[in-house]
């Protein structure tokens, strides 16, 4: 094991082995899980496949038939994230990251231990995983998976445990939030010999993460975001005093990064019903109005950087992100309200190529949807109600 040392005292390790969690759209705390024994594999390989959890297990299916492939028993709430390759997928489970085996549909007994796994960052041809219980920091070629045991890793530790992000710059440095269990300040960027380069401490309630075009990176906080770009933070403010962006996405093809946005911060669960439109190119802001309100499953992007969002009126809105507006609806599921407890199920989206995928909860549905035309490809009814959903990575 080498160990590269680094400015105050933290430490840039690589490793071979390591966990992490997958991590809440809100700060609640996760429920506890018990991973179950590896499962045996199908006879044949799932065609590009994808995965959604259950109470109680993990359904893998077939990319294309949406037929289920493997229904594999996995206790407690567990979170997925795609590994970002062509084959693997992330289980947040009690124990840490654990990797499944997608394409096999066989739950390996490979897992990245973390106490408290958070959130899976992937970008560029590295994934970078954030253990909230400790704080650690773990980066990786996903394209490494497979085989025995995990691929080689570098770790970084930060100052303290908090809910936090780490993504790793296409130039081989570091953005890693700030903060501890209490409150969380902002980000700092550290190069790739392990130097602070730039440090904001202007992001309170810091949360999420998302890339946009030309490895410009947007932090949420509660009243704006950060971006870094060009080596430095600039702090974009919300129009309303108290406006939290906690949940971002951002895409290759665009300058522009979609958050959702909340106002009312005494609310015990707000149903917003605009979104926000980060222009990094200019750092202006924008809110639309949707006229439905949606949650932080709801939010993706299209082939060509379109901003989607998935509302409660059942739709999918697809949004002109340099415009600001709704260019079309795609009905796809029936009306629905968000629940009060964040890890109960919801619809949810999930974009691979030019298909957006979408969960149906109330009805045990998945629909397939074409973004560009509009069509409804393909439906089916599942064994089990889903809650979360992600898939591997096009080829």
């Amino acid at each position: 094991m080498r160990t590269q040392r680094i400015t105050g005292g933290i430490s840039l390790l690589a490793a071979s082995a390591l966990v992490l969690t997958a991590c809440g759209s809100d700060d609640t705390e996760k429920e506890e899980t018990q991973p179950k024994d590896e499962q045996s594999a199908p006879a044949h390989e799932v065609a590009e496949p994808l995965v959604t959890t259950y109470d109680g297990g993990l359904l893998v299916l077939d990319g294309t038939t949406l037929e289920v492939i493997e229904d594999i028993p996995l206790e407690g709430f567990n979170r997925l994230n795609a590994a970002g390759d062509e084959r693997h997928v992330l289980v947040s489970t009690s124990a840490g990251f654990q990797v499944l085996d997608a394409v096999g549909a066989q739950l390996t007994d490979a897992t990245f231990a973390a106490e408290k796994p958070g959130h899976v960052v992937r970008h560029g041809d590295r994934t970078v995983l954030f253990a909230d219980g400790t704080g650690e920091v773990t980066l990786f070629d996903p394209h490494e998976l497979g085989g025995s045991g995990l691929p080689a890793t570098d770790t970084y530790q930060s100052a303290e445990a908090h809910h936090g992000v780490a993504v790793e710059l296409e130039s081989g440095g570091l953005l890693v939030t700030l903060g501890n269990e209490e409150t969380r300040v902002g980000a700092m960027v550290l190069d790739a010999d392990g130097e602070e380069i730039a440090r904001s401490e202007e992001c309170p309630g810091v949360h999420g993460e998302a890339a946009a075009k030309g490895d410009v990176i947007v932090i949420g906080c509660e009243d704006g975001v950060l971006v870094y770009k060009d080596g430095s933070f600039t702090k974009v403010d919300s129009p309303t005093d108290y406006g939290r962006i906690g949940n971002q996405a951002g895409s290759e093809e665009s300058t522009v990064v979609l958050g959702d946005y909340k106002q009312d911060k005494d609310a015990e669960l707000e149903r917003p019903e605009q979104i926000s439109l980060i222009d990094t190119a200019d750092g202006s802001l924008t809110l639309v109005d949707l006229g439905t309100s949606y949650t932080f499953r709801s939010l993706a992007r299209g082939p060509h950087g379109e901003a989607l969002v998935l509302g409660t009126d059942g739709q999918l809105h697809v949004i002109d992100p340099e415009a600001g507006e709704v260019t079309a609806s795609i009905p796809v599921t029936g009306a629905w309200e968000e629940p009060l407890e964040w890890q109960q199920p919801r619809p949810t989206v999930f974009v691979r190529d030019h298909t957006a995928f979408v969960t149906e909860p109330a009805t045990k549905e998945l629909h397939a949807v074409d973004i560009e035309s509009g069509e409804i490809l393909n439906s089916v009814t599942l064994p089990q109600v889903p809650n979360e959903l992600s898939g591997v990575l096009a080829h």
